[in-house]
């Protein structure tokens, strides 16, 4: 029997490393599609350099994108490649819509072209939803209210719904809540958090300032969501799924976990802009900036993932408590043994 062939782009972030490794266990042959970076794009990769097949290109350049597909030959493509900071993205709308939007057009229709009966797994996005009032399920209206919220959503219904029903593509979206882990970017507020606190502790920084601590969002571990994606294209037929862990818990809850995972509890005072949260000693280590809030903000995403549990038979594995234990300890040890973190 011939092995499985599958074409990941974003293949070098938090989702693609885990998938990738994934497939591989499963035995697929792996393919990537890859930017490229000053830095080193692999890093995430760097134990499958030799097992993965790696292709340059990104979502604008449909040539890169015809030829990877024709040299990959995949039998599933899972497009994980984006614009995927919802704050930037009100900062480069014109970008994130090109990226989000207008990229998965060229993917899928390059995709269809070489293949018509490729199976596609799109990367949605609980941000869809946007001013929906919790708990979101997979027939709830979609609200959203940022540029990369929106350009997803426009994707989700124009090429995963409407190549689906027009065409009879198999393609569906995993409409992923939040979901984190040691790989997670750097930019983002939970991997922002256990990195400032691990520099903190080793006495490398003074203060980390965050935004909205009010904000609650459903998290999640990466890999047990991976193992969704994975699920979704080997059914008898596409559907779109929410992913999630039906919990919900605020930033500051994130904060006061990863703190005291590290040994530095904290203790919360005031509301607002002059909330803070002190050590033990009673130093400020954490106060709120409102230069982080967003123009436009999602307060409160819960996601019901009965769906996917029913069909899919899946369901997460791995607590909050211990997924944000992992990301703080991880990220304390690399602090420690002087690896490279900003």
């Amino acid at each position: 029997m011939k092995k499985r062939r599958a074409l990941i782009t974003g293949i070098t972030g938090q989702d693609g490393s885990y998938l990738a490794e994934l497939l591989l266990e499963k035995g697929y042959d792996v393919h990537g599609l890859i930017r490229r970076s000053s830095r080193d794009p692999l890093v995430r990769l760097s134990s499958l350099k030799d097992q993965v097949v790696f292709h340059y290109g990104d979502l604008r350049d449909l040539a890169a994108l015809e030829r990877a597909i024709a040299q990959s030959d995949p039998h599933e493509i899972y497009n994980l490649a984006a614009q995927s900071d919802v704050g930037i993205s009100f900062k480069v709308p014109e970008e994130t819509y090109e990226i989000n939007y207008a990229g998965v057009g060229r993917l899928v229709d390059a995709a269809m072209r070489h293949n018509p009966d490729v199976r596609i797994y799109q990367a949605s996005t609980s941000e869809m939803f946007g001013a929906t009032p919790p708990p979101q399920h997979d027939e709830s209206p979609m609200l959203p209210v940022s540029p990369y919220g929106i350009a997803k959503h426009k994707a989700h219904e124009d090429y995963v719904k409407g190549y689906r029903e027009r065409h009879g593509l198999f393609i569906c979206s995993g409409i992923l809540f939040n979901h984190e882990s040691p790989r997670r970017g750097e930019h983002f507020v939970t991997r922002k958090i256990t990195i400032s606190l691990a520099k903190i502790q080793a006495g490398q920084q003074e203060r980390l300032m965050l935004g909205n601590l009010n904000a609650k969002r459903d998290w999640g571990y990466a890999p047990d969501y991976v193992h969704a994606m994975w699920l979704m294209l080997q059914q008898d037929r596409p559907q779109d799924f929410v992913i999630a862990t039906g919990k919900q818990r605020s930033v500051r809850e994130f904060l006061a976990l990863a703190a005291a995972a590290i040994g530095m509890p904290l203790t919360f005072e005031g509301s607002g802009e002059k909330e803070v949260g002190r050590d033990a000693s009673g130093t400020v280590r954490v106060a709120v900036d409102p230069r982080h809030y967003r123009p436009s903000e999602v307060h409160s995403l819960l996601g019901n993932a009965k769906k996917a549990m029913r069909v899919l038979k899946w369901k997460p594995k791995v607590s909050f408590a211990e997924l944000v234990r992992i990301m703080a300890e991880a990220d304390l040890k690399a602090v420690r043994d002087g690896l490279k973190v900003s």
